[in-house]
């Protein structure tokens, strides 16, 4: 395994991170288990969660996989190997069964203690904000609308007090936000270092062969300001090895489980996916490997979320970090990249 560090802090994390979004509903507790064992195991010490998991988010299964989470930690007493990252959820109608208040700080006292006691745990090492408050363009949206009507007052140093709160009971360690845009970044770091409060030293987005928007502005955020990526979706919801291509929906997998995640399955989209397919096989590796390994080596990157739902998928995914690109091979995914800039984006 490699490892890195959350920027700004002395927090070594292993560079592959164990994401567990299916754990709940795609993944039973036993399965859960067996994920958490190999990949500790295998090095990676970094676990990410969220409160509304699993996904897709309903009310029945709302802080499932933290539950499960803990419930490992309980039997293995490894809570002390781990490097624990979750997250508040944020203000949308798909949440309105977790919370209504947004970021206040009592909602995130709220949030945090409820993790708390299904991690069976007594301190968060990173807890971040799982998408703004604000109207937006997140979730891939490009283009910004601006809403003259949104109610959101700018709040980010009530926020960053809130957080800072929670650090001082010990509760927490570090905070980063998730799905976030530059503006947003840069307003947090600004009122952090104006008013001597916590910093966000993570940003959790979406990053992959097929979604590389992180690049037009948060990269140039990222490096120079420390603001480390943690890449999720990396293998674009699995769509990048190929198994939904030509309208095939194999048994079991996500998206034919649930078909309105559609982010992935645009025309463009399936045409870029074919186009590195092809590529990864002319140099020897499967597309995982591939997809993985660019992710691995980008240079804003604190770690890379991988996910799986067998042990087959996440050896593979883990084993991505022993995987080299050379410079022949990145510039040749750049030109597939030129042809097929943004294929997976809603213009909305």
């Amino acid at each position: 395994m490699k490892y890195t560090q959350l920027p700004h802090t002395d927090i070594k994390v292993s560079k592959i991170c164990l994401g567990t979004m299916t754990w709940g509903q795609q993944n039973t507790e036993a399965e859960a288990f067996d994920q958490m064992d190999y990949a500790l195991d295998q090095g990676v010490n970094f676990f990410d969660t969220a409160e509304l998991y699993s996904v897709p988010p309903k009310p029945e299964t709302q802080g499932s996989t933290e539950t499960i989470i803990g419930n490992w930690f309980k039997k293995t007493g490894n809570r002390d190997k781990v490097v624990l990252a979750t997250k508040i959820a944020g203000p949308a109608a798909f949440t309105q069964h977790i919370r209504t208040g947004g970021f206040k700080k009592e909602e995130l006292h709220d949030a945090v203690n409820k993790s708390l006691k299904r991690l069976q745990t007594d301190y968060i090492d990173l807890y971040q904000l799982h998408w703004p408050e604000r109207t937006t363009n997140y979730f891939d949206q490009v283009l910004y609308n601006h809403d003259v009507n949104d109610p959101w007052k700018d709040n980010f140093r009530e926020v960053l007090e809130g957080l800072g709160e929670l650090i001082k009971e010990g509760k927490i360690r570090q905070v980063g936000v998730s799905n976030e845009n530059p503006w947003g970044v840069m307003r947090y770091l600004e009122e952090s270092k104006q008013n001597n409060l916590p910093r966000m030293v993570t940003i959790q987005n979406p990053y992959s062969l097929i979604n590389r928007n992180f690049e037009i502005g948060n990269a140039e955020v990222s490096i120079r300001e420390g603001v480390g990526l943690l890449a999720y979706s990396p293998l674009a919801f699995g769509t990048l090895t190929g198994k939904y291509l030509g309208g095939k929906n194999p048994e079991n997998a996500r998206i034919t489980l649930f078909p309105h995640y559609t982010r992935y399955r645009s025309a463009e989209a399936e045409k870029a996916i074919q186009a590195y397919i092809d590529l990864a096989k002319e140099n020897g590796l499967t597309i995982a490997e591939m997809a993985l390994a660019f992710v691995n080596q980008q240079l804003f990157l604190t770690s890379n979320i991988i996910g799986a739902t067998s042990l087959e998928q996440l050896k593979e995914n883990i084993g991505s970090i022993n995987v080299e690109l050379d410079v022949d091979l990145i510039a040749k995914i750049n030109v597939i990249h030129a042809q097929y800039p943004s294929p997976t984006s809603s213009r909305s």
